[in-house]
């Protein structure tokens, strides 16, 4: 276990924990040390080509050929930083800002996009809006449009592999917003008193859509809250991805333990908009996104690549057109597939197909087969 989280008993702090100043400059050289600097590589251009990825997604939207899309610009480091820092007995529960969870942890790019489209091979079937997408072989659980419910969830699946005697933490995902909901409260008291090795981490973007946060929540920091659960808090800066590494590892072994769970949260900022239905200007300054842009979780991590002559424009753009390319590439070809089979509707939540359910099924066959244009269920 890292030295510095010494005694057992759980602590709060607030002061954000920082490995890298917005200008690039190290702050914590023996941190910085711990990676490899072709994983500092790697998770720069991992996130570099979620940009043009978000970019890609947005213009499919506003071209018609994708009903919704959320990204993640600006708030790259609180999934990349997650993903890379933890292990693969490990269970995400990701909101819908998080695709670089999946990515990086092996999600097949082309279901993921799959995703976007809902065709056949989408892994949900069809069954939810774009960017909610599951990758069970990564241990990634479905996300879900309620906010919130993925954070009992992620103490369940913490508690049994507790009980289990599985090395495994559990991790959710919420923005601040989702803070104010009933399952915040219900999760981390869970977690507080049966001591589950849940990692609680908290996007604070400053805007639950559209309400500024301190309409939502009197105190300054969200993680001064798991003081009251008996549980770790711990505030970070969420542009820096090597801070956010830091944190969750030290959670991860702060849970691994036996000590329990850590509420992190991140100090970020989302630069696009909340989703394709949201329009920023109406509640945001331009100072704001100004302040912010100068604190990219990409500009800080490239300036230190290029002090390290790590990095250059050359890669940058190298980069960026191979990501285009690549999200090209894999649209045309879901654009290519076909719908969900209808079949699929009846299958999946029950191992055996239920009498009133076989009846439907036949029903609809049956009305599909006759060549009527509209289905009427009796």
């Amino acid at each position: 276990m890292s030295d510095n989280l010494g005694t057992t008993a759980p602590h709060v702090s607030v002061e954000p924990v920082s490995v890298m100043a917005p200008d690039g400059t190290v702050l914590d050289q023996d941190f910085v040390d711990t990676i490899p600097e072709a994983d500092l590589v790697a998770l720069y251009e991992a996130m570099l080509a979620q940009r043009v990825y978000d970019d890609r997604m947005i213009k499919m939207q506003r071209q018609g050929r994708l009903g919704f899309y959320l990204a993640c610009t600006g708030e790259e480091a609180c999934s990349y930083g997650p993903a890379y820092a933890l292990q693969a007995q490990d269970w995400f529960y990701p909101a819908y800002r998080e695709p670089g969870i999946a990515l990086w942890r092996g999600m097949p790019f082309q279901a993921w996009i799959d995703n976007m489209v809902g065709n056949c091979d989408d892994p949900v079937k069809g069954r939810q809006m774009p960017v909610h997408w599951t990758a069970r072989a990564q241990n990634i659980v479905s996300i879900s449009s309620p906010v919130g419910t993925q954070i009992p969830q992620c103490v369940g699946s913490a508690y049994a592999a507790k009980l289990r005697g599985d090395d495994a933490v559990s991790i959710c995902f919420f923005g601040e917003g989702t803070s104010s909901e009933g399952d915040f409260h219900v999760g981390l008291n869970f977690a507080g008193v049966w001591k589950a090795p849940a990692i609680f981490f908290c996007r604070n973007n400053g805007y639950a859509i559209s309400t500024p946060y301190e309409k939502t929540t009197a105190a300054k920091h969200i993680a001064l809250r798991a003081h009251g659960y008996g549980i770790r808090g711990v505030v970070v800066d969420g542009n820096d991805i090597l801070a956010v590494i830091k944190v969750v590892r030290e959670a991860a072994e702060w849970g691994r333990a036996g000590h329990g769970a850590t509420l992190i949260e991140a100090k970020t900022y989302r630069i696009a908009a909340h989703s394709t239905s949201d329009d920023p200007t109406s509640y945001r300054t331009r100072e704001e996104e100004a302040h912010w842009g100068e604190r990219c979780p990409l500009k800080r991590l490239r300036a230190y690549l290029e002090t390290k002559g790590l990095w250059d424009e050359a890669r940058e753009q190298a980069c960026i057109t191979a990501s285009s390319e690549r999200v090209i590439s894999a649209l045309g070809v879901a654009e290519g597939k076909p719908h969900p089979d209808l079949d699929t509707v009846f299958d999946d939540v029950f191992a055996e197909r239920p009498a009133h359910l076989q009846a439907q099924y036949s029903e609809l066959k049956a009305h599909l087969a006759s060549g009527q244009s509209a289905y009427k269920p009796k």
